[in-house]
């Protein structure tokens, strides 16, 4: 039997926690959510700690991270959570109210997989929410076991920033021939063709 797919929602506002909960609760696409209260108590659940010793179902096929949580706040529940051999492998989404852009380029340094500023609208939190759920709990795949399990390795950092010398190799044309539009040139082509 495969274990039905949960997510950890750590969120400390009770007004977003439960309107997340009735969006996220739907029977669209089925899975369970448990919501952590306060950054230490995310911890807790994800590492079967304190409360959570006899949590018997595996990792959560995703956490929804709040920043600005109590006892721990977001970023040092990612910087945990992403350092941690056994944990490192879970996506995280930060859902949170900052567009501060320190906040979103300190939570990508950290290894967090997205970052969504909270609508304020009440429509337009459950959509948003109904697509992250749309994405991670039904159509993306979770890595597999031997992923989740092995070291991780030293960032490829060198390779991904370095600009490449000499003429292109005919591989290379080829992958930038390949390449989506970025929001920008789809802008661009827009207002081209008007």
């Amino acid at each position: 039997m495969i274990p039905r797919r949960w997510l950890l929602l750590a969120e400390d506002n009770d007004y977003d926690a439960e309107l997340a909960l009735r969006t996220l609760s739907d029977d669209q696409i089925p899975c369970d959510v448990r919501v952590a209260r306060d950054g230490q108590e995310a911890l807790d659940c994800l590492s079967r700690r304190g409360d959570f010793q006899a949590r018997m179902d595996g990792e959560p096929a995703l956490v929804l991270l709040d920043l600005k949580m109590p006892k721990l706040d977001g970023l040092e529940v990612l910087r945990q959570l992403k350092t941690d051999e056994r944990l490192r492998a879970i996506p995280v989404v930060i859902f949170t109210s900052s567009r501060e852009e320190a906040d979103l380029h300190l939570c990508y340094q950290l290894g967090a997989n997205g970052y969504v500023v909270k609508p304020v609208d009440y429509a337009e939190f459950g959509a948003v929410l109904h697509a992250i759920k749309a994405f991670w709990m039904a159509a993306n795949e979770p890595p597999p076991r031997a992923v989740r399990d092995q070291p991780a390795e030293a960032p490829r950092n060198a390779e991904l920033t370095t600009a490449p010398t000499g003429p292109p190799s005919p591989a290379r044309s080829a992958s930038r021939r390949l390449r989506a539009p970025t929001c920008a040139s789809q802008a661009r082509m827009l207002s081209d063709e008007k």
